[in-house]
């Protein structure tokens, strides 16, 4: 029951218990002592609630008065997110000073207006999910209020066109006030109508993930990998070049510094796509390691809400979570206080179906009102001591759709991104083929079988040269070494800092394939003909490798003209050596 009071009888740590509280219930959000330190209800046996609190409950004494206040976790959901920087709660961040304020349970008044642009009129019968109206000056991503999910009738009434607050009622439908912000459990996911069976991809814009080892939209992606893979620039260029219209950023149990680095890198970003800062069409949730457990365990289902949010007016959204790892030592910390028996590692015995149930929320789908939009999953996971057998990256790579497996070698020799081809796969790869198929690109399968067969058998013909050496190695084996180095350095790596080379369209990528393939082509073809194998690895192959800089981000045209230049020195090579 709402307002009925409860004490304190013991306090470890943020774990609370208490007892006169009758009418509590799971996952209730709780008000500890004067200060109203916001807590979550996770056991309740006979009449003693075990509460984990969100902030730190230091003064926090046996005999403190608890209020529950009936509810849920629940995001606030409304126009003034788009380019705020937020805590596990959602509660804001940028003007909040060194630290919220402990107690900080409600969103500080925002003075902002929003224009209001209503698309009904009152008489009109709407279902749940159909729109309402937009906010118009909510950033260059367009906020449209919605009809609640569980609402649907006549509208009552409805404002006329002009500027609100952000509770501001807009709208009243079959009795019920539809306000321009809303509040959503986060633990529980928005519905949708039904879920697409098609296929399309997610375009990244870095080529050894749209070539290789695609993720469709409203699928998944893990991107495992130990200190200094490059985990933050990979997942920084996604956010940046990626196909979506909306970015959730969340960054779990990162180290302040670090988080503090990457909100001002996401600051400093211009949006290929507005022109405006990237940040405009940004949410950031930053809760870092030294922020209270709970609430970094909560910042995952705040952040995959607020992504459904904008789902659910028919944007496609990308989520990234960095780092899923962190977010597990945080159900492991959890699972400890509580007394819950071990598994693996010391991980509750539940992590799977939580990583399960986190992943689950990503997908295309018909949104409630009729449109398509959908939430794209890309978690980070970082293994102590790179370990890739570990419980969260094991267990992580059950339930994703593809998995990026950041090198450790590739990182040292600076070949980023770091993506290792041989520890990498894509489930999506079939379906998205058959996608390219239908948009005219009939070769992409063959492209990318090609592509990873050479990369593999340059792999295991580098490891027999280094215990023979390279001369003793036959012509043919030294092309395909070649081939791999070729398609290593002409387009596998990619420059973050290039203007030419940061994004890379499909119809460049493609292109830079081909050439590779028509030069190895025209190697192997020397060396069959008696060109010795040491002559045409001594080539300058320049022109080739450096195709992916000299040209734009779509010039396709401009790789045709780099790879007949290569070609045109593979002729002059014949002739020479065939010349007496």
């Amino acid at each position: 029951m709402v307002g009925v009071s409860a004490h304190v009888v013991r306090v470890s740590g943020s774990l609370v218990e208490l007892v006169d509280l009758p009418e509590a219930a799971m996952f209730d959000v709780v008000a500890l002592g004067e200060r109203e330190l916001p807590g979550e209800v996770v056991a309740i046996e006979g009449d003693r609630v075990t509460v984990q609190a969100y902030e730190d409950t230091g003064g926090l004494a046996p005999g403190a008065a608890a209020v529950s206040r009936g509810e849920p976790v629940s995001a606030r959901l409304g126009p003034g997110l788009l380019g705020g920087v937020y805590d596990g709660l959602l509660r804001p961040l940028r003007d909040a000073g060194t630290w919220l304020a402990p107690g900080a349970t409600r969103y500080q008044d925002d003075p902002r207006q929003w224009q209001f642009e209503p698309s009904v009129t009152a008489g009109e019968q709407l279902s749940a999910g159909d729109r309402l109206g937009s906010v118009v000056d909510g950033g260059p991503v367009k906020v449209h209020v919605l009809v609640p999910p569980a609402g649907g009738g006549r509208v009552d009434r409805v404002v006329p066109a002009g500027s609100y607050a952000s509770d501001a009622v807009v709208a009243t439908v079959a009795g019920v006030d539809v306000p321009l912000t809303q509040s959503w459990p986060v633990r529980r996911a928005r519905p949708s109508r039904e879920r697409l069976d098609t296929v399309e991809p997610l375009q990244t814009g870095q080529r050894v993930l749209d070539l290789l080892y695609p993720v469709a939209r409203g699928s998944s992606a893990a991107v495992p990998g130990g200190f200094g893979t490059g985990k933050t620039v990979l997942l920084q260029q996604i956010a940046k070049w990626s196909d979506a219209d909306v970015i959730v950023y969340v960054g779990c149990g990162e180290r302040g510094n670090e988080m503090a680095d990457v909100v001002a890198e996401l600051d400093a970003l211009d949006d290929p796509r507005t022109g405006e800062r990237l940040t405009r069409r940004t949410v950031v949730i930053a809760n870092t390691s030294n922020m209270p457990m709970m609430a970094r365990e909560v910042s995952i289902y705040t952040g995959v809400t607020v992504a459904e949010y904008f789902r659910d007016m028919g944007h496609h959204v990308v989520l990234i979570a960095d780092s899923t790892s962190r977010w597990a030592e945080a159900l492991r910390e959890f699972a400890s206080r509580t007394g819950a028996l071990p598994a693996e590692e010391g991980y509750p015995a539940g992590l799977a179906s939580a990583l399960a149930a986190f992943y689950e929320r990503a997908g295309h789908v018909v949104t409630l009102g009729g449109s398509t939009g959908s939430v794209t999953i890309i978690g980070a996971v970082s293994p102590p001591g790179g370990d890739l057998t570990e419980p969260v990256t094991a267990h992580t790579q059950r339930f994703v759709r593809a998995v990026w497996t950041l090198d450790r070698d590739l990182a040292y020799a600076r070949h980023y991104p770091a993506v290792a081809w041989s520890g990498s796969f894509s489930r999506d790869a079939v379906a998205v083929g058959a996608w390219h198929v239908r948009a005219g690109d009939t070769q992409w399968a063959h492209r990318r079988g090609r592509v990873i067969s050479l990369l593999a058998e340059a792999d295991r013909l580098t490891t027999l040269a280094e215990l023979v050496g390279v001369e003793a190695m036959p012509g043919a084996e030294r092309v395909a070494m070649l081939a791999g180095r070729l398609l290593r350095e002409g387009v596998l790596q990619q420059n973050a800092a290039s203007r030419s080379d940061a994004f890379c369209s499909a119809a460049k990528g493609a292109a830079l394939v081909d050439a590779v393939l028509a030069v190895v082509e025209r190697c192997g073809a020397l060396v069959d003909a008696g060109v010795p194998p040491a002559t045409v690895e001594a080539l300058d192959h320049g022109p080739l490798l450096r195709a992916r800089e000299e040209t734009g981000p779509d010039d396709a045209d401009g790789v045709a003209e780099h790879m007949r230049s290569m070609l045109d020195r593979l002729a002059e090579l014949a002739r020479s050596e065939a010349a007496p």
